[in-house]
């Protein structure tokens, strides 16, 4: 009556079946090696990399030293310019820490304090330090980054000792972890 079910129970279909069993137990090999070139696409990307991964961005993420830290990127946010330092004795700063990769990463903080931010002149110097008349408690904390999740810090910073007229950098790190450093410049007006 039902000649289909007849040759599937008879073992007539197996050939294809092993087919393709096969193809998927060779996707599932392969799929390690796609995520790792997932996590660190090249800068130029070829063929098989667009078919493969056609909307990720061509935006390279850093590489660390420490291999726990792969995937986070830190980046800052500052008003738009020029900041006028006639109005503005704050500078409110924006510190992203962002995990582009695959995996979740595990930070671990010996303190309460997460980020660290200088102000530096047009020289180099750090003018100002973020951190500076604040108290951090000392109690160790982890935190959880996963995939595409990312923290951020709003915060404000003295301008008093910036120049008008002159390029000042804002520097953003993670102390319990150097590497995680970023650097934005602006420009101060009067």
């Amino acid at each position: 009556m039902d000649k289909g079910f007849d040759s599937f129970c008879n073992g007539s279909l197996f050939g294809a079946m092993r087919r393709t069993l096969l193809f998927a137990a060779f996707l599932f090999l392969l799929s390690p090696v796609l995520a790792r070139a997932q996590e660190s696409p090249p800068p130029h990307r070829g063929l098989f990399g667009r078919v493969l991964h056609p909307f990720s961005s061509s935006e390279k993420i850093p590489e660390y030293r420490n291999a726990k830290l792969r995937g986070l990127q830190l980046s800052i946010q500052l008003p738009p310019e020029p900041i006028k330092l006639g109005e503005m004795r704050q500078l409110p700063v924006t510190v992203s820490l962002t995990n582009k990769g695959l995996r979740a990463v595990e930070l671990s903080f010996p303190s309460e304090q997460r980020i660290e931010i200088y102000l530096h002149d047009a020289a180099g110097r750090v003018v100002t330090k973020w951190s500076d008349n604040r108290a951090f408690a000392q109690t160790a904390a982890t935190v959880l980054i996963n995939p595409n999740e990312h923290l951020e810090y709003s915060e404000t910073i003295a301008t008093r000792e910036l120049a008008a007229g002159r390029v000042f950098t804002v520097e953003a790190l993670v102390p319990a972890y150097p590497e995680l450093d970023a650097k934005r410049k602006s420009l101060a007006a009067p």
